[in-house]
């Protein structure tokens, strides 16, 4: 079985700050290991490379649909479903995964779609594209119940894993009173109330890169005068070191952001949380989405109401002056994490699909 995956999402050398683009690489990468698999997404340049196993083709020169850098296209992906025998497309509310879809059922192929959040200008916006896709493959219970398709046979939960010998914690890097956000610096992220619960005596770095100028400015005045570091060019290397310094990773999500907005699907994994969880840290999450899911309050970490700046300073509080339970929940998550969010258990859930 030869699988191609497509994702929306541009791969460059440095790191990967989110789940939307760290998730098709990844899985795309562990399933290589199992059968012919290639990554198709795009870029300023057509590059084709190999990470292991894996073909990574990058289309360059795409036409971003309405200017949104987000929902490229170019009609050389077209070309390229022609080697696979399944398609597993990372976003649904894209051109390119609505016409691979068109595609694939002309040219007698299966196609699958997960959905990572986000989206832009589709024909899905007119028509229902769903019954285009072989199945729908959900990244969480959640994802699959907020998309209406809880107990349909044409929808299953896969969910999402991490590379647990990359992610893995280390006793030559000692924990540290130190706080991580790690993913899009947007505002549904939530992080303006992490910022305000951080306590004294401990440091908060936010790493990952600015999607919203605004909301970038308002966080760092609101950090003046706080132990709050920015941190907007971290390679993988030094995400990991960040996650094993850490005392806790922190994903503090909210469905109404402070200007207002509603976002009614703020996290459909919860990914960083995974990778900190793998590296023996303790995490906490809001209450939102499907981030229960994966944090067990007061085991592996604590999952607290949204923009409730309060409630988690208290928790941090709690971390802060006792590390030896911040250590402990640590051990806690990545047991979690090897129990059931692993990339080979992904696979596995993903095969069961294409063959069904």
């Amino acid at each position: 079985m030869k699988v191609i995956h497509v994702s929306p999402a541009s791969f460059g050398a440095k790191g990967l700050f989110g789940g939307g683009e760290r998730y098709p690489l990844e899985l795309a990468r562990h399933m290589a290991k199992v059968t012919p698999t290639r990554l198709v997404t795009f870029g300023d340049e057509s590059v084709k490379e190999r990470h292991g196993e894996l073909e990574v083709i990058s289309i360059g020169k795409p036409w971003h649909v309405r200017g949104q850098s987000y929902n490229p296209f170019h009609p050389a992906l077209l070309k390229e479903l022609l080697w696979a025998d399944v398609v597993h497309c990372h976003q649904r509310c894209v051109l390119a995964s609505s016409l691979s879809a068109a595609f694939c059922r002309l040219t007698r192929r299966k196609v699958f779609v997960s959905d990572l959040g986000g989206g832009g200008w589709d024909i899905s916006a007119y028509i229902n594209t769903n019954s285009w896709y072989y199945k729908h493959l959900h990244i969480s219970n959640y994802s699959r119940t907020v998309y209406g398709q809880a107990g349909l046979d044409r929808s299953e939960v896969i969910y999402g894993g991490v590379d647990t010998e990359r992610f893995s914690p280390t006793e030559t890097v000692p924990k540290e009173p130190l706080v991580v956000y790690v993913g899009r610096i947007l505002p549904h992220k939530g992080i303006n109330y992490l910022v305000d619960a951080i306590p004294e005596g401990l440091t908060l770095e936010i790493i990952g890169k600015p999607y919203d100028l605004e909301f970038f400015n308002d966080l760092q005045e609101s950090a003046k005068g706080k132990p709050v570091l920015f941190r907007t060019n971290c390679d993988d290397q030094e995400i990991i070191r960040a996650y094993r310094r850490a005392a806790c990773v922190v994903l503090p999500s909210v469905y109404k952001t402070l200007y207002g907005k509603e976002t009614k699907v703020p996290e459909l994994l919860g990914q960083t949380l995974l990778e900190g969880m793998a590296c023996g840290t303790a995490a906490i999450c809001t209450d939102v989405a499907s981030m229960p899911e994966v944090v067990v309050d007061d085991v592996t970490g604590f999952v607290v109401p949204p923009n409730d700046s309060e409630t988690l300073r208290e928790r941090l509080l709690v971390l802060r002056d006792n590390p030896g339970r911040a250590i402990e929940m640590g051990k806690m998550g990545r047991e979690r994490v090897l129990e059931k969010f692993t990339w080979p258990a992904t696979v596995e859930n993903c095969l069961r699909a294409y063959n069904s």
